[in-house]
């Protein structure tokens, strides 16, 4: 006889689940007592990595699963780590990113009529009426465990949901009671992959992909915007061979990922709107926002194909893009049949066109390459570091394989254009809205790619968000060094800027008040990774820039987490 514990871990170690990122309660008592009886009996099972703070959690989780598409799981404490987990609830579901969030539940027998019955005051008041509404509009799924006889099944549909496409977080609350019942062996099944996994998004109809092709070869200024696609690293490499192969501008509008090599020809940039002018066929490829409509004229004669995971959008109340083509499938398949079809139609005379097509792109490159290049030699002034000329600075010390973690918000445009990244996943952020994920994602990204630099690049209030001394505790405890880039402009500029863009000639921009202003006569971020055995300092002049970098880097590769803290002036 075994407790439900006991086949909740052997449901997850079925599934190949690596890691717990956990943060551990009064409910999760015979979690604790099966995880001692299993290491006393060398048993293989998930490991679980504790985290001081459930944000840190849920974004090393989704790190992790950015890198190698695997979710893993995330155990909290009843209601209050639910909530706590929320925000990266969002962003992952919003990022497309599977995870298994499993939270105890507070015991619902209250004089000791079962084991595990209520012997806590918190029992009483951490037991709302609905706790899966903390999260239900963030997740695919969601169950409670009411009998462990199903543990080891209950964990399959959870985990072949959160895997098939597209993919997203799932939601299990655990019972205490349920988690201490004993069941014997042979009343608890094991469930397969074979007969009941995930299922993944494929190809199209060669007639559809046919008309893409056709589509392609008859454009004489085809254009492309992508977000997400490059959370496949095939993807990327099909996308890069397709605008070659077609002579297509590829653009990314809010990547959370890279699409295509910055070195490429074709890579036109993040600016998709301006493209359209006079472009005469466009690809929507794994992209949820490929522009702005308020500040991009709507062109009715310019034709749209649409290839996305989730091209309806189904979790947008309100989407508005038209298309004129829409499929469901994966990118990468898509895109290999489609390059198929064109080298098997394609004569010299489109050939010879894409040539000088594509000549005229290395053109434009070069033109924005001068730009940036422009910018990034204005070093700023002391206590007003350019960010342009700080990312370019960090780019140099970088190599490609090296993975940033963007989270620059206001500044993103220094990150994105002065960081050049040319390998698939080495560039990532997250298409949710909540911040204080770079953290947390570095951390997991860390653990994914041991050998790879892993630097956070993070504004001033996303560092307060992302509860920075839980990251510290969990880089120190588990060996994670990660470079952090604070970027302290004093406060939140997209919040002023917001209120200029509505109120532009207001009483906010007439005071230069816009509650936006971190106020404070001492901010030492660096001080919070030191705290943690981590090295950090501050750097204010631009001619230290070079060699506060150099510092920085050469503490993470001896083992320690870092945090460099710029100051790029005042908003």
């Amino acid at each position: 006889m075994y407790s439900s514990a006991h086949y909740l871990l052997q449901g997850l170690t079925d599934l190949g689940i690596e890691y717990v990122f956990s943060n551990l309660g009064t409910d999760h008592a015979s979690v604790i007592e099966e995880l001692a009886r299993w290491r006393e009996q060398g048993r293989k099972h998930p490991r679980f990595m504790l985290c001081p703070h459930e944000n840190v959690a849920i974004h090393m989780a989704a790190g992790y699963a950015a890198m190698t598409g695997k979710g893993q799981a995330v155990m909290v404490h009843v209601d209050a780590g639910t909530a706590n987990a929320a925000m990266g609830m969002h962003n992952m579901f919003r990022s497309r990113l599977p995870v298994m969030l499993m939270a105890g539940r507070a015991p619902g027998t209250v004089r000791g009529e079962l084991p595990g019955s209520r012997d806590n005051y918190v029992h009483f008041v951490q037991d709302p009426f609905d706790m899966a509404s903390l999260v239900r509009p963030y997740v695919k799924w969601e169950y409670s465990l009411s009998t462990g006889i199903n543990a080891r099944e209950v964990v399959r549909r959870g985990h072949s949901v959160m895997q098939s496409d597209p993919p997203g977080p799932v939601y299990l609350t655990l019972p205490r009671e349920a988690l201490t019942q004993e069941w014997a062996e042979d009343q608890v099944k094991a469930f397969g992959q074979d007969r009941y996994g995930p299922v993944a998004a494929g190809g199209i109809d060669e007639a559809r992909a046919a008309q893409i092709a056709e589509a392609l070869m008859r454009a004489e200024r085809p254009m492309a915007v992508t977000a997400y696609l490059g959370r496949k690293a095939e993807a990327v490499q099909a996308l890069e061979e397709l605008a070659l192969l077609c002579g297509i501008r590829v653009f990314e509008f809010a990547p959370s990922y890279l699409g295509i090599s910055r070195d490429s020809p074709c890579f036109g940039g993040f600016d998709p709107g301006a493209a359209q002018a006079d472009a005469d066929l466009g690809l929507l490829l794994d992209v949820d926002v490929p522009w702005l409509p308020k500040y991009v004229a709507e062109r009715p004669d310019m034709r749209w194909l649409h290839v996305d995971v989730d091209p309806i959008k189904k979790d947008f109340p309100m989407w508005g893009f038209a298309t004129d083509m829409r499929v469901q499938a994966d990118c990468a398949t898509v895109l290999r049949q489609v390059i198929d079809i064109v080298r098997a139609r394609a004569g010299k005379d489109f050939h010879e066109r894409v040539r000088v097509r594509l000549d005229g792109y290395r053109a434009q490159a070069k033109a924005r390459a001068d730009a940036l290049s422009q910018a990034a030699g204005k070093r700023g002034a002391r206590g007003a570091i350019s960010p342009a000329f700080l990312c370019a600075q960090l780019s140099a010390a970088l190599s490609q394989d090296d993975v940033v973690i963007n989270e620059a918000i206001r500044n993103a445009p220094a990150v994105l254009g002065h960081i050049r990244r040319t390998r698939p996943l080495t560039l990532l952020g997250t298409a949710g809205g909540g911040l204080g994920y770079s953290g947390g994602m570095a951390l997991g990204v860390k653990l994914a790619r041991p050998d790879a630099r892993v630097v956070q690049v993070v504004g001033d209030g996303g560092f307060h968000f992302g509860t920075p001394t839980s990251v510290y505790d969990v880089a120190q405890r588990y060996r994670l060094p990660i470079l952090t880039v604070v970027l302290d402009n004093g406060g939140w500029q997209a919040v002023k800027e917001a209120v200029l863009r509505v109120h532009p000639d207001g009483s906010a921009a007439d005071t230069d008040e816009f509650h936006a202003r971190l106020h404070g006569e001492t901010r030492r971020f660096e001080l919070v990774a030191q705290a943690f055995g981590g090295h950090g300092e501050t750097v204010e002049d631009p001619d230290d820039v070079p060699d506060a970098i150099a510092r920085c880097l050469r503490a993470v590769d001896e083992g320690r987490a870092t945090v460099l803290h710029v100051r790029i002036g005042g908003i």
